[in-house]
């Protein structure tokens, strides 16, 4: 069965071949051959064109060994910078479908199955306890198990941290290398990180990861009493809610996430819509979020 992937669309079209198997002029490991040169000490046997050696050595009447030279296949580097706040903490409920740990796990696996398939080094940042959780982009593998085994202890600024720390490891990403921030953005996104950020000419992608009841809006209940989770305590207190507040909240809520888009979408960056933890959702999200890229692209190709 295939994995089920997304595809990584850049802002910019790139000249040459399909975006993730593009042929570099450096040697390297690569699939298409380049030339062939005699063997060295040091070369690996797979390197080894025997045919080519067989007929030099007939010629020749003594043993020579003729070894391919490829051309490296470049593909996009992939980072994922994992907001751990408290707020990301908070798990599903009766009145709450959103799990976010479960949504970052889903997010993560398909990110990282979605770069596997790009044959893309994938890269992971996080700010869990305060200062810098890094693993550089150089294996296609996301992360160890393990990894993601960690508090929601965070930082208000967890995200701009996130991008400024990986600005200063920019021989770690090179241009247009795909960098996914994983956070519900409750904590409006300091835009001038991410315009440093896009200098870097990174493709941004902004992951939001809100519950589309409690935090994207807010429902009609007014004059009821709700049960409140306090993110990072996982205390649950009770709250009674007027009718006025509950419009407030619902109005302030929707105006903070159109915000949010509008801000984003100010820089050219498209965000995934990700409101859910379930992994079909999830990659119905992005599939939605590629579409929007390549029809952006195709309009200002």
């Amino acid at each position: 069965m295939t994995a089920a992937v997304f595809p990584l669309i850049p802002r910019r079209r790139v000249v040459g071949l399909a975006f993730g198997g593009v042929r570099s002029v450096r040697r390297g490991i690569g699939s298409d051959v380049a030339s062939t040169r005699p063997y060295r000490p040091g070369d690996d046997v797979a390197w080894m064109d025997w045919a080519a050696s067989a007929k030099l050595s007939a010629a020749r009447g003594e043993d020579e060994f003729i070894v391919r030279e490829r051309y490296a296949d470049e593909a996009p580097r992939v980072v994922v910078v994992c907001d751990r706040r408290p707020s990301m903490g908070i798990r599903s409920s009766a009145f709450r479908t959103l799990d976010k740990p479960g949504a970052i796990l889903a997010a993560l696996d398909l990110i990282g199955t979605s770069a596997h398939a790009a044959r893309s080094l994938t890269g992971y940042v996080d700010h869990a306890y305060g200062g810098p959780f890094w693993r550089p982009p150089r294996s296609e593998r996301l992360a160890e198990p393990g990894t993601f085994e960690r508090p929601f202890g965070a930082p208000e600024d967890a995200v701009a941290r996130g991008l400024a720390f990986l600005g200063e490891h920019r021989r770690e990403l090179p241009t247009q290398a795909f960098v996914f921030v994983l956070s519900d953005f409750l904590v409006p996104p300091d835009m001038d990180a991410w315009q440093r950020a896009l200098e870097h000419q990174w493709e941004l992608v902004p992951v939001v990861l809100q519950d589309p009841v409690w935090e994207s809006s807010f429902p009609p209940v007014g004059g009821i009493t709700i049960p409140y989770a306090q993110a990072g305590s996982g205390r649950v207190v009770p709250v009674y809610v007027t009718d006025a507040e509950a419009t407030r909240i619902r109005e302030d809520n929707e105006a903070r996430r159109d915000a949010l888009v509008r801000d984003f979408r100010s820089l050219g960056i498209e965000p995934v819509d990700a409101g859910s933890h379930d992994y079909a959702d999830l990659l119905s999200s992005f599939l939605r979020w590629a579409d929007v890229r390549q029809m952006w692209r195709g309009a200002v190709a």
